[in-house]
């Protein structure tokens, strides 16, 4: 279970709260106003922002100090965070090697598998810049597959596919999280993508990460934050 325990994050002027726990397994959206908080919440789960307060749990080990790379977290950014100068299996080769050492024989086959589980079968010695935006999102998320950490965290990893591709991605992601295990924590604008994909919902609005809501409950009957950032543009 992840639990956010009396937890306060500083914005710069403002600050987050959220105290809340969430299964493993889930498949969580975080949905809210720009500048609410929502990318802010994943870099304080993933350790890439301290807390002023609180602390964060997963299955009551306390991550609160720990540096990002010794969290059970793998986090899915918009541009993919590929290296551009490395082939497809060098960039995910670091999932397995984080040192830079090629990866032995087993490692290559483990790749080759995880490129193969995204529809990319055979494109190891590609380099990024050949890609589609979609490929690079499906290589993305091979690594993910080969971390197979028990945290997955993506911050609008998709927002510029357009729709087809991104309900094709967000499908994989289903797929590839239920054969983790895993958690998912998903940043969106689109209460669309949120009502698809998510079993729940984190509603970030007025300085609160609100407790998970089960995502139809939530939209039959929309709280006052809610109701007003779908008035300004939700879909």
């Amino acid at each position: 279970m992840l639990r956010l325990e009396g937890v306060t994050i500083d914005m710069g002027g403002a600050t987050l709260a959220a105290d809340w726990a969430v299964q493993p397994g889930r498949r969580v959206a975080v949905l809210g106003p720009s500048g609410a908080g929502k990318s802010t919440l994943l870099d304080a789960i993933a350790g890439f922002r301290p807390l002023e307060r609180g602390r964060i749990l997963w299955d009551g080990q306390d991550l609160t100090g720990l540096p990002p790379e010794r969290r059970p977290v793998s986090i899915l950014f918009q541009d993919g965070n590929l290296f551009p100068h490395l082939t497809l299996a060098r960039n995910l080769g670091l999932a397995l090697r984080p040192d830079g050492r090629r990866p032995d024989a087993a490692g290559i086959a483990r790749i080759a598998a995880a490129l193969a589980r995204v529809g990319l079968e055979g494109m190891q010695d590609r380099r990024p810049g050949t890609l589609s935006g979609g490929q690079q999102s499906r290589a993305a998320l091979a690594r993910v597959l080969l971390q197979e950490r028990p945290i997955l965290l993506l911050d609008e990893p998709f927002a510029a596919l357009g729709p087809a591709l991104k309900a094709e991605m967000l499908e994989l992601v289903r797929d590839v999280a239920a054969q983790l295990g895993a958690l998912v924590l998903m940043v969106t604008h689109d209460a669309g993508d949120a009502r698809r994909f998510a079993e729940a919902v984190v509603l970030v609005a007025d300085g609160i990460a609100a407790p998970p809501v089960e995502t139809e409950r939530l939209f039959a009957d929309p709280p006052p934050a809610l109701r007003a950032y779908l008035g300004e543009g939700g879909h």
